[in-house]
């Protein structure tokens, strides 16, 4: 090491940060391949960095941090030989390419840790989540599920009808309980009382049945499929509130009003505007 920092033919000695790192290299018996190995940096980006050529590099934070990472492999201050890139840079710097920055690549000290990227991930997760809530609340709502609880709600409220649906026939008879089926997958469907108090809302799956509660007060009904609802009441079918496609809302839902439009056929129903959730 001493030969090589050595003044050779008259010259001056050999003092460029370059050369005090290719030095600090070869004295510990490292190749450039070995270093690039070491280091991650590229055998080109480091043969540039001994010739102290920091201006091929492509930035200013590309210099300080690449030398800085080298130093450290080799032994050296990389907190000097920082200074000393920057040194240099600043000397020979004339087309004003290289800019200062606050982050140094290769520096592994400057890099993001892995548990902010980890955090910037879970961040990123509830971002999305908390978008798509806000679709399907506000943007478009009745287009997905309802709460979990909504439906713990309704389960509660439908107990008493669920248990009475369980009875033979004649019992429902009697008590003249009204059942929707939904004949198609995704049918939406709205139910609340006289109030405007919602009772369901949702899309209901082909095959899924709904209870209107006997307790409600003037239940009624608003969909756009009304084509796709199966009546009974008290277990016996009734005429369905339209045979097409159309918007039907404030339909009322009662045994008596259903048992009086099979009675005198589907009246003239006032259209909506398409479904939206409340």
């Amino acid at each position: 090491m001493d030969n090589d920092a050595a003044p050779q033919d008259g010259q001056l000695p050999l003092h460029g940060v370059g050369d005090r790192l290719r030095i600090a290299r070869e004295s510990a018996g490292m190749t450039l391949a070995q270093l690039s190995a070491e280091t991650k940096i590229g055998e080109r980006h480091l043969s540039l960095i001994e010739k102290g050529d920091f201006a091929a590099l492509p930035a200013k934070t590309y210099a300080t941090g690449f030398a800085r990472t080298y130093a450290k492999t080799v032994g050296l201050d990389d907190r000097e030989v920082a200074d000393e890139v920057r040194a240099e840079l600043a000397a020979s710097q004339g087309d004003g390419r290289h800019r200062a920055a606050t982050f140094e690549p290769g520096d592994p000290a400057r890099i993001p840790s892995r548990g902010l990227a980890l955090l910037s991930l879970a961040a990123l997760v509830l971002l999305i989540a908390g978008g798509a809530m806000f679709y399907n609340r506000v943007l478009a709502p009745g287009s997905g599920p309802g709460s979990l609880l909504e439906d713990e709600r309704l389960a509660a409220r439908q107990a008493p009808a669920a248990a009475a649906t369980s009875r033979p026939v004649g019992a429902a008879a009697a008590n003249g309980l009204v059942v929707f089926t939904a004949l198609e997958e995704g049918v939406w469907v709205k139910f609340y009382d006289g109030a405007g108090a919602q009772l369901m809302q949702k899309q209901m799956a082909k095959g899924e049945r709904y209870t209107v509660p006997a307790d409600a007060s003037g239940p009624q009904v608003w969909t756009g499929r009304p084509d796709a609802l199966a009546i009974t009441v008290g277990g016996k079918p009734v005429p369905k509130l339209a045979d097409a496609e159309r918007i039907m809302r404030d339909v009322p839902v009662t045994a008596a009003a259903l048992r009086a439009r099979g009675a005198s056929g589907p009246p003239a129903t006032p259209t909506g505007t398409a479904p939206t959730g409340t």
